[in-house]
């Protein structure tokens, strides 16, 4: 009898196969990590991580060695293979990075281990905190962040987008501490003062976070706990309770089921530069947040969104930093439409869209960087990606997708579709693309992937503002009455106009009609004499508040006017958070100012530094020395 035939399986191949990932070291076309186990001891008095790394590895191509990232900060003591110590040798690749060589010969399909111990503590992304600029003032903390590239200077990796990993942990911390990483499993260890983790999803190394410190947490639903200082903990417990939950039923509702397991939020200490970091099972955030009135939310449905959008679809290159941002705007504004309606999600995607122009008219239309698809090299620092354009000209993008879809509810058909299709994968653009024509074969036969002014190949790499941008007419209603005022106090100079300024009552209006109403008077032009006097006199709410987002706009409009009586308030502002994206504009405004703003601006610098994350702390240096 013949043998049967053996059935052919057919491997698909995507584009992102054949892209170079030009910020890693690692050879990982040839040799990847399936699986990181991480054995960290923390010793916050020599500020310092021994680290000792178990790497299961697989052999794509016979290559004659093994390369990972890592870092000139970190000091390599040993690598084992086969239970032998091997020679290696760390090269410099990179500003941001260094390669670590192991001279080992392996074949297609070879699966076998590397043992690393090493000694880390100083890298990027690894921020050990004084008890004073923590939250609670009383014990050190550490955080440990990834994005975009410093998990190499936590433990050996290859660090890329292209390449996910499951993971395991165990973290030893000295003793009235607690440590949480990102991971759906949390224990205890055998030994005191031991926390083990694990993650059985995989994930890019960039997601893997880690912190320790005084820290404590509570349940705020049915899957989700808030994890934060003892001393904000219940302010962290109304802020979330509740809602989180909501958020993610939304999600699942549009984009399909959340594979996660757990959703925790860890709320930061005050110098937390962003505003979250979406690791999975673990969402890290600023307190900035805490405002009590659930205002900021739109934060948390931004980072809830990442959980299909960047956590289980991902950019494959850095190149493609656009598909996380973009694709999560979007959503986080259809779970926002779902939870508050549609004029309020209108209202804040007018801020977003009044943010990209502000970054239009700084750095000019034909800046590189107002690409979708920005060409990086190893020289160029992978942080200036980060501005406005992945997430604002993304979501205009995504927004075009959808409008090409003929509906919300067709396009989120075809998201869900899309997120089963690239499970667990690294893509790009066209990728994504091919599969959205193929979704909608009636599009494809229109070729509107070729429609002059529109094709798709000049939105990702054209500098030029956005061909198309969504319809936020739904939010007049709430962006009118904000407009008007501050159109009032722009005129001030007739009792009529004083009258009526002084007397209108915004007690009611939401955070985001207070930013819009303050973004107009920023960008337009001076107010007359003694007129910041009536503003702060008639609204002290706005002059006193806790909102980050409302303080941004007020120290701005101080800053326009040097408006020397609430310079406190600026100086106040920048000790009590690092968000890059509230400390940025106010230093390049101050330095922008007159001589008198320039020296508060190096004073207050002079005095914060310390407390400011490293990638705060480079650009606002950037800032003073232009």
């Amino acid at each position: 009898m013949a043998e049967p035939q053996k059935k052919k399986v057919r491997i698909e191949t995507l584009h992102s196969d054949s892209v170079d990932d030009v910020a890693t070291a690692s050879n990982y076309k040839y040799v990847r990590v399936t699986h990181y186990h991480l054995d960290f001891q923390i010793s916050f008095e020599r500020k310092e991580i021994k680290g000792n790394a178990r790497l299961l590895m697989k052999c794509l191509k016979s290559c004659n060695h093994v390369t990972l990232d890592t870092h000139h900060t970190m000091f390599i003591h040993e690598v084992i293979y086969k239970n032998q110590s091997v020679e290696f040798e760390v090269a410099p690749y990179t500003a941001y990075g260094s390669a670590l060589h192991i001279p080992l010969s392996c074949s297609a399909g070879d699966e076998f281990e590397l043992a690393i111990s090493y000694t880390a503590g100083n890298g990027p992304g690894i921020c050990w905190l004084e008890p004073a600029q923590t939250a609670g003032k009383c014990k050190p903390y550490l955080y440990c962040l990834g994005f975009p590239v410093h998990n190499r200077a936590l433990f050996p990796s290859t660090d890329t987008p292209s390449v996910k990993s499951t993971f395991s942990a165990s973290v030893k911390v000295p003793t009235g501490f607690s440590a949480v990483m990102s991971a759906d499993r949390r224990g205890k260890g055998t030994e005191p003062n031991i926390y083990t983790f694990s993650l059985e999803l995989p994930v890019t190394s960039y997601l893997i976070c880690l912190a320790v410190g005084d820290i404590v947490s509570v349940d705020i639903g049915p899957r989700s706990a808030v994890y934060t200082e003892p001393c904000l903990l219940e302010k962290a417990r109304q802020e979330f309770e509740g809602s989180v939950e909501d958020y993610i039923q939304a999600g699942e509702r549009l984009f399909g089921p959340y594979v996660w397991g757990r959703y925790d939020v860890l709320v930061m200490p005050p110098s937390f530069p962003f505003g979250g970091m979406e690791n999975p099972c673990l969402t890290v955030i600023t307190p900035c947040v805490l405002v009590g009135d659930g205002s900021m939310s739109d934060v948390v449905m931004h980072e809830i969104s990442h959980s299909w959008f960047g956590n289980l679809v991902t950019h494959a290159a850095w190149t493609e930093f656009w598909m996380n941002e973009g694709f999560t705007m979007y959503a986080q504004r259809c779970i926002c439409h779902e939870v508050h309606g549609e004029a309020l999600t209108c209202l804040e995607a007018a801020t977003g869209r009044a943010l990209l122009k502000n970054r239009y008219k700084e750095a000019g239309e034909s800046h590189p960087l107002n690409k979708l698809r920005v060409a990086l090299d190893r020289n160029i620092d992978l942080e200036e990606i980060y501005n406005e354009v992945p997430y604002e000209k993304g979501y205009a993008f995504v927004t075009y997708l959808e409008y090409l879809a003929g509906s919300r509810t067709k396009f989120c058909d075809f998201l869900k579709a899309y997120c089963i299709k690239f499970k667990h994968k690294s893509v790009v653009a066209e990728d994504l693309l091919d599969f959205f024509l193929d979704f909608f074969p009636e599009l494809k036969q229109q070729g509107v992937e070729n429609k002059s002014g529109f094709e798709f190949t000049n939105w990702l790499n054209d500098s030029s503002w956005p061909p198309y941008v969504p319809d936020l007419s739904a939010g007049e209603s709430l962006m009118k009455p904000a407009e008007k005022l501050a159109y009032k106090w722009m005129g001030v100079g007739n009792d009529e106009n004083e009258s009526n300024c002084v007397n209108t009552d915004i007690s009611n209006w939401n955070t985001y009609q207070i930013v819009h109403f303050l973004d107009q008077i920023v960008i337009g032009p001076n107010l007359p004499d003694g007129t910041m006097d009536k503003l702060c006199s008639s609204y002290k709410t706005i002059v006193q508040t806790d909102n980050a987002e409302v303080r941004l706009r007020w120290s701005q409009l101080v800053i326009k006017h040097e408006y020397k009586p609430q310079y406190p308030n600026i100086e106040q502002f920048l000790q009590s958070q690092g968000k890059l994206k509230y400390t940025l504009p106010i230093y390049l405004g101050l330095w922008r100012g007159s001589e008198e703003c320039r020296k508060l601006a190096e004073k207050i610098f002079a005095e914060t530094k310390d407390q400011l994350h490293l990638t705060v702390r480079k650009n606002v240096s950037r800032i003073l020395s232009s």
